[in-house]
């Protein structure tokens, strides 16, 4: 039996043929409608949220991309450490700009929150262990340079975990926990 909105429509207007009338309310074909109009909307809503929750690690990546774009030597751990000091630290202008615009006496706003919240949850992870691609050899800097921006892209490439005091161990993709 037809699960999508549209072959279940198909079906219902093929069955009911030239008939213009429209449903009845409890009918059974309004009930398989309403069904796969909902189905249709909680898939949306799934794909979006994992869309969303999918674009901090696409974001990531793509910054790393960014910072070796004219790198051709991999790196060694204590640059490594050092690139990822200088990730968690990128929004620190953004953050003196919205301290320097708050008046005295008045609470934060809620941007500077929220880069303060990534802050702090970068900072954490980096203790627990920083997830990000593997740039202490030549292969994984080669597929990460070749990378097109895409979460599906990502599969192909080899990713660590760096820990603060630098051990750094391989991890997987996706992401979870502390692989």
């Amino acid at each position: 039996m037809a699960r999508a909105l549209h072959k279940v429509q198909k079906k219902i207007s093929k069955k009911r043929g030239s008939k213009p009338t429209a449903l009845h309310e409890n009918s059974r074909d309004a009930r398989r409608l309403r069904q796969a109009g909902a189905r249709e909307d909680k898939l949306a809503r799934i794909m979006r949220l994992a869309k969303k929750s999918n674009q901090q690690y696409v974001y990531r990546v793509a910054w790393f991309q960014d910072a070796i774009a004219e790198q051709d030597s991999p790196l060694s751990d204590v640059e490594v450490q050092q690139m990822i000091e200088q990730f968690i630290g990128r929004e620190d202008e953004e953050l003196a700009e919205h301290k320097a615009a708050q008046r005295p006496g008045r609470p934060r706003s809620k941007a500077e929150d929220q880069i303060l919240n990534r802050i702090e949850a970068e900072q954490k992870e980096h203790e627990s262990g920083f997830w990000m691609p593997e740039l202490r050899n030549k292969d994984s800097l080669e597929k990460l340079k070749d990378w097109g921006g895409q979460w599906a892209g990502l599969n192909t490439m080899t990713f660590v975990r760096a820990h603060r005091d630098a051990d750094i161990k391989p991890s997987s993709f996706p992401p979870k926990g502390l692989s």
